[in-house]
């Protein structure tokens, strides 16, 4: 650690921090939160909690299992500090684990993490002391005997939080038993899957993407030989998945690629890679286009909404994936051009009137403008914002983030249409980020309203904050 003597946090300090007015820097900003967005239920339309616990209402052994494990934004801060990696992924016991995160913390300030930890600490465990390595062991016991509590199980935790909708984030080939098994349970909570087809057109690593053809077509009870088998697996998936509730689909990509129908032939490439081939990096990203115009249609067909997380530069640190693998703390924003190969997808789909609903979520903020723009060249009148600007994301799922992915769509399109806050995360424990997003929403209309560029109307603005935060999402995806 930087410093031999753990910072700790006078009570008087600690208990006020995390206070009903947090963020909320006008009265008028305050009257919006709490009294049109503070109790709304939450519809999180993408995340990547896994079904399974959900369905069996896992109970968790300790605050480390839910909270530290999986989360890879603590990991990045823990290693920044200097932690030894065997206190983060590696074998120290779930206590030295949390006591280390304990001691990292009061090192986060201005850092989201900072005010993520507090707010989850109150809202479900009732804590106002502002975590450190000083009252890690009392915190840590504390939480732990809570989560003993039949109400603190997974389905207690998404109820504290009065969480409505959860959309998963699941691949063509799973089975959906636990979404199936749920919805038989008769929970009022709807669990509903997303379709995240990225493997099917990962084509960069040969072996794997032949393995993935295996299970794939065991899933849908066939072979797939070629590039039509293909498709129709992926029709059948997309089929089977809509029966099990699932009206989105999901991809994370690094960006669009942008090419002509016919450019290369998909029947041909896909026999070189089932030959046991590979192909050129410009034949692979055609591969992946034209695979991507058959989704959207038939996305559009099922009246899905699609949805694209764009700009991840994804695992950086080669020493570490051959260590940890993958999604564990080594990504980081790309620089990629987007705009052009964005506006060729949404043309051709376009062109044929068979853009389905879309949401398009951004990593670089120097790109905010430039995605904030282009939904606008695809909004028909036929949908109520159709194509949609999500909610600032991973990276920038932060305080500044949030307020300039929210003042470039106020500036270039309509906030008022706004799908507004998702989770994005793996973490039962990260719902709080709504209530986060909700005050920031709240106090940047309270200081336009201050400053005189709105009119201090508390109904009619009220309204819109509440569409927001929920209605919008509610009368956008058919969920209901």
């Amino acid at each position: 650690m930087a410093s031999k003597e753990q910072p700790g946090f006078p009570s008087q300090i600690a208990k006020g921090f995390i206070h009903d007015d947090f963020l909320l820097q006008t009265d008028f900003g305050k009257a919006l939160y709490h009294n049109y967005a503070k109790d709304l239920p939450i519809i999180d339309y993408h995340n990547h909690l896994p079904p399974q616990q959900i369905s069996e209402n896992k109970q968790f052994d300790n605050i480390s299992e839910v909270w530290l494990k999986g989360d890879h934004y603590k990991w990045r801060a823990m290693r920044t500090l200097g932690v030894n990696e065997k206190y983060i992924t590696g074998s120290a016991s779930d206590q030295d684990k949390f006591v280390k995160w304990a001691e990292t913390v009061p090192y986060t300030v201005r850092n989201p993490l900072f005010h993520w930890t507090q707010l989850e600490l109150k809202r479900y465990f009732g804590i106002d002391e502002l975590l450190s390595g000083k009252n890690a062991l009392d915190v840590y016991d504390h939480c732990n005997s809570q989560l003993q509590q039949s109400d603190f199980r997974v389905q207690g935790l998404l109820q504290r939080m009065q969480v409505q909708v959860i959309c998963t984030t699941d691949d063509p080939a799973d089975t959906l038993e636990h979404h199936s098994s749920f919805r038989e349970s008769g929970n009022t909570l709807k669990l509903l899957p997303s379709f995240r087809p990225d493997k099917a057109f990962a084509v960069h690593q040969p072996e794997k993407y032949r393995a993935y053809l295996v299970l794939l077509g065991k899933a849908a009870g066939k072979e797939i030989k070629s590039y039509t088998d293909l498709l129709q697996t992926l029709k059948d998936r997309i089929e089977f998945f809509h029966s099990q509730g699932c009206r989105v689909s999901d991809h994370g990509l690094e960006k669009m690629h942008r090419f002509q129908l016919g450019d290369f032939d998909c029947e041909t490439l896909f026999s070189r890679l089932y030959e046991g081939g590979s192909l050129k990096p410009e034949e692979a990203a055609y591969f992946s286009f034209e695979t991507l115009v058959h989704l959207g249609r038939m996305y559009h067909q099922m009246g899905w909404v699609q949805q694209f997380h764009l700009g991840a530069l994804r695992n950086t640190n080669q020493r570490m994936l051959t260590r940890l693998g993958p999604d564990t703390g080594f990504d980081s924003i790309g620089d990629f051009s987007q705009a052009s190969a964005l506006a060729g997808y949404f043309d051709l789909l376009d062109s044929s009137d068979q853009l389905a609903k879309t949401v398009i979520y951004n990593l670089n903020p120097a790109d905010n403008e430039v995605f904030a723009s282009m939904i606008g060249n695809y909004n028909d009148g036929s949908v109520r914002a159709k194509m949609q600007f999500g909610s600032a994301w991973w990276f920038l799922d932060q305080k500044d983030g949030m307020e300039k992915q929210i003042n470039s769509l106020s500036n270039i399109g309509l906030l008022s249409c706004f799908i507004g806050m998702l989770t994005d995360s793996r973490s039962f424990l990260s719902f709080p980020r709504h209530e986060y997003f909700r005050r920031i929403l709240c106090n940047l209309i309270g200081q336009d309203v201050e400053n005189g560029e709105l009119p201090a109307d508390e109904k009619w603005l009220g309204q819109i904050v509440a569409d927001i935060c929920y209605r919008n999402a509610r009368a956008y995806f058919d969920f209901f």
